[in-house]
């Protein structure tokens, strides 16, 4: 009989070995034996938690997205001013951990199959709408409305962009990164309301 309180430890170390697997194989190479050999559990645990690797994989996109939105709000407490809340934005979308090597081999594959997983691209849908209902939000306070669509649809595609970019670099620099999109964001904003922001 399993221990009270194992399922989300058991959960999250499937997740972690799931990530470890893509990295290490790939996601077509990944399988339920991959992963269950990272994590050091029989491949019944897997089934037994999420049912095959499909539900898997989706419970780990999940977890990445949660995560990531976890760190934004923590980065977003207490900040009222909608400038620096762009500048929170930015930085929880290039923070050291979205970097790691791993992370960005998962995040890719996850991309890239969620043209062809349904449940992938939902949750892709739900990270775009999710990071330009922040940027329009706080954007509003700072232009116009008839400049509002376009300026945020151009912030979050330079994020996306400029993440790609550097995670398919081989040598992705979170700083670099922060300080392109710090460039553009004032490049969007009028000059009465530009700072002069370290990276």
């Amino acid at each position: 009989m399993p221990k009270v309180g194992m399922q989300p430890i058991r959960r999250r170390q499937l997740i972690d070995a799931t990530i470890a697997s893509i990295s290490q194989h790939g996601l077509g190479d990944t399988t339920v034996q991959t992963i269950s050999r990272n994590a050091g559990v029989s491949t019944g645990i897997i089934h037994h938690y999420f049912g095959g690797k499909d539900e898997l994989l989706a419970a780990t996109m999940r977890a990445m997205l949660e995560s990531l939105r976890r760190d934004l709000v923590s980065r977003l407490d207490g900040i009222e001013d909608p400038h620096e809340r762009l500048l929170a934005i930015i930085a929880s979308n290039f923070a050291a951990d979205q970097f790691d090597r791993p992370v960005i081999t998962t995040w890719l594959a996850f991309w890239a199959e969620a043209r062809h997983k349904p449940v992938l691209g939902r949750l892709q849908r739900i990270y775009a709408r999710r990071l330009r209902s922040h940027i329009r939000r706080e954007l509003r306070h700072l232009l116009p409305e008839a400049d509002l669509t376009m300026a945020t649809e151009s912030l979050a595609a330079m994020i996306d962009g400029i993440w790609l970019t550097q995670a398919l670099s081989g040598t992705a620099d979170d700083r670099a990164a922060r300080v392109l999109a710090l460039r553009h964001l004032k490049s969007l904003l009028p000059q009465e309301t530009r700072r002069h922001e370290a990276a």
